[in-house]
């Protein structure tokens, strides 16, 4: 006998499966056009900060175009000019540059 408010248990259990089912396939496609890519991202700027050595012209996030003097644990000393010289964060380096002046993907 069925009364109001009452279901049966396999009825309930397709239910809730179905509700379920478009939540999953929408985290699928998230990790798959978002998360994945930036993990491949991130993964590909911490090769190129632990690659980075002494005398390789840089740009930082901020848009300073240097070349490396000195390399440290956290972070970097460029060379800006003649006389002047920065220390940056290893992490703001953005790029490495090549000798044409374009930007080089590692």
């Amino acid at each position: 006998m069925f009364l109001y408010g009452q279901s049966t248990n396999g009825a309930a259990q397709t239910s809730m499966l179905g509700a379920l089912i478009p939540f999953i396939i929408i985290f699928a496609i998230f990790y798959l056009l978002i998360i994945m890519p930036a993990r491949k991202k991130q993964k590909q700027h911490q090769a190129l900060l632990s690659s980075l050595k002494g005398g390789e012209r840089v740009i930082t996030a901020g848009g300073i175009f240097g070349t490396v003097t000195r390399v440290m644990d956290d972070r970097v000393e460029i060379q800006v000019d003649t006389n002047t010289k920065l220390q940056v964060s290893k992490s703001s380096v953005s790029g490495i540059i090549d000798a044409g002046g374009s930007e080089k993907s590692r």
